[in-house]
């Protein structure tokens, strides 16, 4: 039996071109190896589901960090607010919290996991637990799909498989092959929205410390303007740096000039006050306690998780009174606190990324159909895609973006052959 067109992958982008398209009336099969649908997308958000930003489309390309002009068809035709309607349509109230990020007002991911099950299941769409290996193509035109348990006819396939982050919830990076196999360019494939290993050895005491409102930046050695810097929160932890701030630096950073030192990340710890105001804090707090000892002084300006290591790096005794302290020694620690400097010299392993940066080259996709341009009727959605941004519900954005322009293509191609 063919179907009007095979979506290849239940998570997040699958799910949602499934959606679409049946409920335009194309008859749908979904395959899906796992025994659960959207399993990562179960996870995101910390469970909560971070489903989109409330933001311009301008702001979704703004903080795209890969590719961002390739998506412009996909994230105007489809938008945030677009996003937004479609599933409170479908019974998910949503609210909106700090950076514009998007959640359920349950706080449940399930409840946005659930939304695209009904819908897939209330219309013509076949979910087959079965894995694809291949995608069958004759005359350079799709034909349909060759799983481990039989072949499945189709003259349209989207390739919605995800990345390899999380591999454990189905994302094992099989698409890659697939699209390789039929002639697409696959790019480096590395993990994006990680945490970064550092070379500075901190003290104990500071790993699962979260700093927040302070601003990170990353350098890139010979360059002046940080690649990335942002408001937020970081986490310090036993190899280095966490938290929002940190996941949306790694996308900045390139493996083979992380292996060459050539990064450096500094954190200002009190980005609401210059260099000169904080300096004139420091001296009103030793003020107040002239005969304090220095490691003692700091505890009104820094969680105390972090004293020891600000102490260190300051080079002055941790028993000197606050009233023999220098006026060079101030303005020195006042500059340590605005440029708290760490090393990068690695990311954690791809299986811990929210996200896998590179894919299907995006000079081989059509941006306004997501159809391949090597293979007629092969279509692509989401993570297998060369794109990827920061944190705040940008990648799922753009997940369902891609997804929404993929479907709409083929419901038109398939309606405007049944007229």
């Amino acid at each position: 039996m063919e179907s009007d067109v095979i979506v290849i992958g239940g998570g997040a982008a699958g799910l949602f071109a499934a959606c679409n398209m049946v409920e335009s009336g194309l008859d749908v099969l979904l395959l899906e190896p796992n025994s659960r649908l959207a399993r990562k997308l179960s996870i995101t958000g910390k469970g909560r589901c971070n489903i989109t930003n409330n933001c311009t489309p301008e702001d979704v390309i703004k903080n795209t960090a890969k590719n961002p002009k390739f998506l412009y068809s996909a994230v105007f035709g489809f938008t945030p607010s677009d996003i937004m309607k479609w599933f409170e349509d479908r019974g998910v109230p949503l609210k909106t919290e700090r950076g514009g990020r998007v959640f359920p007002v349950s706080d449940k991911a399930g409840d946005v996991v659930g939304a695209l099950e009904n819908t897939i299941k209330s219309r013509r769409c076949r979910i087959v637990r079965d894995k694809a290996v291949r995608i069958i193509k004759e005359d350079g035109a799709v034909k349909g799909v060759e799983g481990k348990k039989g072949e499945y006819l189709s003259k349209c396939v989207i390739l919605a498989t995800g990345g390899m982050s999380y591999p454990k919830t189905g994302s094992t990076g099989d698409g890659y092959m697939m699209a390789y196999e039929l002639g697409h360019t696959v790019t480096e494939i590395k993990p994006s929205l990680i945490p970064i290993i550092v070379q500075e050895n901190l003290f104990p005491d500071v790993c699962g410390l979260t700093l927040k409102n302070v601003t990170l930046s990353l350098f890139e050695q010979g360059k002046k303007s940080p690649l990335f810097s942002e408001i937020g929160e970081v986490t310090f932890t036993d190899y280095g740096i966490a938290g929002p701030l940190t996941l949306s630096a790694s996308c900045f950073i390139s493996s083979e000039k992380l292996e060459e030192r050539k990064y450096k990340i500094v954190i200002d710890l009190k980005p609401g006050l210059t260099s000169e105001q904080l300096e004139k804090r420091i001296q009103r707090d030793f003020d107040e306690y002239p005969n304090k000892a220095f490691a003692d002084s700091l505890s009104r300006l820094l969680p105390s998780q972090i004293i020891p290591d600000i102490v260190f790096l300051s080079g002055i005794s941790p028993q000197k009174p606050c009233a023999q302290i220098t006026k060079q020694e101030k303005t020195a620690l006042a500059g340590l606190l605005k440029r708290f400097s760490l090393t990068p010299i690695g990311l954690r392993p791809i299986e811990e990324a929210i996200i896998t940066s590179g894919g299907v080259s995006v000079k081989e996709i059509s941006p306004t159909t997501m159809e391949s341009k090597l293979v007629k009727g092969l279509y692509f959605a989401g993570e297998i895609i060369d794109c990827d941004a920061l944190t705040g519900g940008y990648n799922l954005t753009i997940a369902f973006s891609t997804a929404y322009s993929a479907a709409q293509a083929i419901i038109s191609t398939i309606l405007s052959k049944e007229v």
